[in-house]
C-alpha cells in the first residue's frame, strides 16, 4: 500500500495561502498536475498512491473523480486569486489516467483552461500503459489540447515484466505508439532498469525495441525497492535476489550508450531527447523550482516556497471538496536553507549545468576537487554540469556541494 504522509504544520479549511507565496507569482512558471489514482492491477515495485477497484470497495468513484478533481482546480483559482496565470504545462500521472475515459480527462482539461487559461503552446502530458488506450480515445485526447503522451513500457521482456508485475503484452507497444503519432501526439517511453533477474541482453533488447519505436523522449530509471511493496517483501523472503549497485552502474551506462548512438540526448540524469523541444517541460519546471498546483488524493503542490500535500484516500479528498474544504492534509514554509538545498538537490542533475556561486562559498569551494575527480565539468558561462561519471555519483556530488 501507499506510504503515509508526512506531518506538517494545519492547512486553513479554505486553503488560503501566505501572501508571501504568492509575491512574485508572474515571474514565475506554473503547472498543474492532475493525479489519477487508480490502476487496474497494483504492480509489485510501486508505492505510489494508488488503488484497485478491490482496495477501494465502492468508497471511491472513478465515475465521478473527473467532476471532483475540477472541484479542486475551481479551489486552487480561488487561493491563487491575483496571483493565478495561465498554466504552461499540465501533467496527468497516476495511477493510470487511461483507465478514465478519454472524454473524463478531456474535461478536467477543459477545467484547468476554463479556470486558468493555458499558455500558447502549452504542453499538455498524459502517462498511460500500452493496453489501455485505443485510437479513439488518442484522438479524443489530442483533439482536447493534450500534447504528449507518455507509455509506462518498463521492459520488453515477458519475464522482467512478470517480475515487476506489469500485466501489458510487450508486442502492443509498437502498435499504442503508431496510434498515438496518427493522433498527432509525441511520444515519450519509460523504462526501468536493474529489476532482478534482467540480463544486459534483456535490457539491450528493450532498449532496441523501444528505440525501434522512434519515440521523441526516453526516461530511464534505476528500479528502486521501496518498502512496503510486495517486491520487497519477495527480495526479503529471498525469493528474488536484490539490485545491486554496480549492475545498475552498468546498466546506465549501456542506456546512455544506446540512447547516444541513437541521437538522443541526456538533458536530466534520467531522461533523453530526441530534440530539445522535446523534453519534457513540467518537469523541468520541477527541477528548476517553478510553481505547480497539484489536483488528486495525495498530489503535492508547490507555490512561491510554501509546500502542501493533499489527504491520500479518494474518498476521504472527495468528501473534503464537497464540504467545499480544501482537501489539504499538512503543509510546510521552507525556509531559506530548506530551498537551497532542494535547488541544490533538483538543478544539479540538469545537463543546462548549474553556477556554483547560487549556492554560496561552500559550493564554489567544492567544485576544483569535484571537477579534478572527474564528476564535474566546465558547461561555459561559469556553470558546471555533471559528467557520465558524476551522474553515476549524484549523492556524492551533491553532498559536497552542501557540505
Amino acid at each position: 500500500m501507499p506510504s503515509s504522509l508526512p506531518d506538517g504544520e494545519a492547512v486553513p479549511t479554505d486553503g488560503a495561502l501566505p501572501p508571501t507565496a504568492l509575491a512574485g507569482a508572474a515571474g514565475r512558471t506554473f503547472g498543474v498536475y492532475l493525479h489519477v489514482p487508480f490502476c487496474a492491477v497494483r504492480c509489485g515495485y510501486c508505492d505510489f498512491n494508488t488503488y484497485t477497484a478491490t482496495e477501494l470497495g465502492g468508497g471511491g468513484s472513478q465515475a465521478a473523480y473527473a467532476a471532483t478533481a475540477a472541484a479542486e482546480v475551481d479551489l486552487a483559482a480561488r487561493v491563487l486569486g491575483d496571483a493565478a496565470r495561465p498554466a504552461s504545462t499540465v501533467f496527468f500521472g497516476g495511477g493510470t489516467p487511461t483507465l478514465l475515459p478519454a472524454g473524463d480527462l478531456a474535461s478536467m482539461l477543459a477545467a484547468v483552461r476554463a479556470r486558468f487559461g493555458l499558455e500558447p503552446g502549452a504542453e499538455v502530458t498524459t502517462e498511460a500503459n500500452p493496453d489501455s488506450v485505443t485510437p479513439a480515445a488518442l484522438a479524443t485526447l489530442a483533439a482536447a489540447g493534450f500534447t504528449r503522451v507518455s507509455f509506462g513500457v518498463q521492459s520488453s521482456v515477458p519475464h522482467v515484466l512478470a517480475v515487476l508485475d506489469r500485466t501489458h503484452d510487450p508486442r502492443r507497444v509498437p502498435e499504442a505508439v503508431r496510434w498515438a503519432r496518427e493522433a498527432g501526439l509525441d511520444v515519450s517511453l519509460d523504462l526501468i532498469y536493474g529489476t532482478p533477474g534482467e540480463s544486459t541482453g534483456d535490457l539491450r533488447r528493450s532498449l532496441d525495441e523501444a528505440l525501434a519505436c522512434e519515440p521523441d523522449h526516453v526516461s530511464a530509471y534505476a528500479l528502486i525497492v521501496e518498502e512496503g511493496t510486495r517486491l520487497a517483501a519477495r527480495i526479503r523472503r529471498g525469493e528474488v535476489p536484490a539490485p545491486q549497485d554496480d549492475d545498475e552502474a552498468e546498466k546506465y551506462e549501456l542506456v546512455d550508450d544506446a540512447l547516444g548512438a541513437a541521437g538522443f540526448s541526456w538533458y536530466e540524469v534520467s531522461n533523453w531527447a530526441r530534440k530539445p523541444e522535446h523534453a519534457c517541460r513540467h518537469n523541468l519546471a520541477y527541477w528548476r523550482g517553478g510553481d505547480w498546483w497539484g489536483v488528486g488524493p495525495g498530489a503535492h503542490s508547490h507555490v512561491g516556497g510554501v509546500r502542501w500535500w493533499n489527504v491520500k484516500h479518494p474518498t476521504a479528498y472527495a468528501g473534503r471538496l464537497g464540504r467545499g474544504h480544501s482537501p489539504a492534509h499538512a503543509r510546510e514554509v521552507l525556509t531559506e536553507e530548506d530551498r537551497r538545498t532542494e535547488d541544490v538537490l533538483l538543478r544539479s542533475r540538469l545537463a543546462e549545468g548549474f553556477d556554483p556561486a547560487r549556492w554560496g562559498a561552500t559550493a564554489v569551494a567544492a567544485v576544483p576537487q569535484l571537477a579534478a575527480d572527474g564528476l564535474l565539468e566546465a558547461a561555459g558561462d561559469g556553470r558546471w554540469a555533471l559528467t557520465r561519471r558524476g551522474r553515476l555519483l549524484a549523492d556524492a556530488v551533491v553532498r559536497a556541494l552542501l557540505g
